[in-house]
């Protein structure tokens, strides 16, 4: 390195929190360990920590997506149940005799 230049800065890690937002509405449980770990990026990058950032990026995203997954298919199974009901207590109305 070259006297009189700064010293190159890494790269900004993303750190995952508006993910971690959005997945604590679908699955809250799985989505806190994500806002824990996207809350850890930006301090450990100051103190100079890149690589412990780029693991709390990682976990952060980790659990951010199995929130939203486990999220994503709850909701589509609830709606599934409720729709299912729905079309039964149809059915069973209309074949009752009277």
């Amino acid at each position: 390195m070259q006297p009189g230049y700064p010293a190159p800065q890494p790269p900004p890690i993303n750190n995952n929190m508006t993910m971690s937002i959005v997945a604590i509405f679908l699955f809250w449980p799985l989505a806190i360990p994500a806002i824990i770990n996207a809350s850890k990026v930006n301090p450990l990058l100051q103190q100079g920590d890149y690589a412990g950032a780029q693991a709390a990026a990682t976990e952060s995203r980790k659990w951010s997506k199995w929130a939203l997954i486990v999220g994503i298919a709850w909701y589509v199974i609830a709606i599934l149940c409720c729709a299912l009901g729905g079309i039964g207590a149809i059915i069973s109305s209309n074949t009752s005799t009277y």
